[in-house]
């Protein structure tokens, strides 16, 4: 599908109507299973610092790393919405550096819109970007590229001070031309109340039920990463054990040789075999 046939815009028409449900994948394989699932849309997130490059944070990543899984998520599930997520500094120093960045994620990333974290401070280049022609997908609560400035990963919006900024984050964002925002890590009611006010959707990670749409990322749906169990997370299937048993088995089988058998082996004929064997002449 012609990457101009999908559009971020569209799933502003499910707000109210159906739960938009989203994953965060940063390969080939994982899309393709994702458009094969069905979901709405996918965000390739700079999370891929941590759980594909082995980082202790998403400050790492760089552009071209980000295009690189950009470019194998739109090969695995070309039928599906793609969100490039920008990833630290990318947009922070200048509008033309933002509009520049964006354009990468849709020329080179072949995806539909691009991500951006923070609120208020961030709505003048979340508008320069959508001028451009650009979808922009907000994100505000937790955001993991402030996590220095907030001391940390942890829950946002407990105090009037902040649940009174993330609501006008919210609305802000929405006047600025994003077609959605992203709520992380943000107690649920406070969620519901940011849902109710804007007219484009939320989507929840750690943001309880009352959201228009979820999102988690592949590898925690899936078991795949283990370093952190996250409390929001809800995993359905532990893939790390289940892979490592199955790497363990195949080393055992090589070992004891039950593996290759003939089943997995080429033949060759007898004829040929038997010239091989009394010295073949060139």
């Amino acid at each position: 599908m012609s990457l101009f046939k999908l559009s971020p815009y569209s799933l502003i028409e499910k707000k109210g109507k159906e739960p938009i449900v989203a994953i965060t994948s940063y390969d080939y394989i994982s899309a393709k299973l994702a458009e094969e699932a069905g979901f709405d849309f996918i965000l390739i997130g700079d999370s891929a610092s941590m759980v594909m490059l082995g980082h202790k944070d998403t400050y790492s990543i760089r552009m071209e790393e980000m295009l690189l899984f950009c470019k194998a998520v739109s090969k695995g599930a070309p039928n599906t919405i793609r969100i490039g997520d920008m990833p630290f500094l990318s947009y922070q120093v200048s509008k033309e550096n933002a509009i520049l960045n964006a354009g990468r994620f849709v020329k080179e990333g072949r995806c539909h819109g691009v991500k951006v974290e923070g609120g208020e401070e961030v709505a003048e280049i979340v508008s320069a970007i959508v001028k451009v022609g650009i979808p922009v997908l907000a994100h505000i609560g937790l955001t993991p590229q402030r996590s220095m400035e907030l001391g940390g990963l942890k829950v946002q919006g407990k105090t009037i001070d902040e649940a009174q900024k993330l609501l006008k984050d919210a609305i802000v964002l929405q006047e600025a031309g994003a077609f959605g925002i992203i709520i992380e890590c943000v107690p649920a009611e406070l969620a519901k109340i940011i849902t109710e006010k804007v007219n484009i959707p939320t989507i929840g990670i750690g943001a309880g039920p009352y959201t228009d749409g979820q999102i988690l990322v592949f590898h925690d749906v899936v078991g795949l990463y283990p370093e952190i169990r996250l409390k929001f997370v809800k995993t359905y299937f532990n893939g790390y054990e289940a892979f490592k048993k199955a790497l363990k088995e195949y080393i055992k089988d090589c070992k004891n040789r039950s593996f290759p058998s003939e089943k997995e082996s080429f033949k060759i004929s007898k004829d040929v075999l038997k010239q091989i064997k009394n010295g073949v002449k060139c």
